[in-house]
């Protein structure tokens, strides 16, 4: 039998009821940093070819690379790289079933954007 409700039925509560937890927020931002860090690879191929290619086009290249644009996107790849080892750490402590309570998991998530944007900062100013 057709339903003669279908028009007429409310739409599911999804983002305007949903609040987001330190948790899924930290979640999502794992996920943009993979995505941030192969982005960024191509980076590294770039500077791999220009430097197979020529002097000149090396020369350019690494100018553009060590440049204020070139440290600040720099900057981000390696807090992005950081950020995303610390969790896919969690997900590992998560897989083995410790850390899973909603307090210890929230302390986790500050713990990894406080402890990448420290080691972020670290190894800027060392390098």
């Amino acid at each position: 039998m057709a339903d003669v409700n279908r028009g007429n039925r409310p739409l599911s509560p999804h983002l305007q009821v949903y609040r987001p937890q330190l948790t899924s927020i930290s979640s999502i931002m794992v996920r943009i940093t993979g995505i941030a860090i192969l982005a960024l690879s191509v980076i590294v191929v770039f500077w791999l070819l220009f430097a197979a290619s020529s002097e000149q086009s090396f020369t350019a290249f690494d100018g553009l690379v060590r440049s204020f644009l070139g440290d600040l996107v720099l900057f981000g790849g390696m807090w992005a790289l950081f950020y995303h080892m610390f969790g896919r750490l969690r997900h590992l402590i998560w897989d083995l079933g410790y850390c899973v309570d909603v307090e210890i998991s929230s302390k986790m998530a500050i713990f990894m954007f406080v402890a990448s944007t420290v080691l972020a900062l670290f190894f800027a100013i060392i390098l």
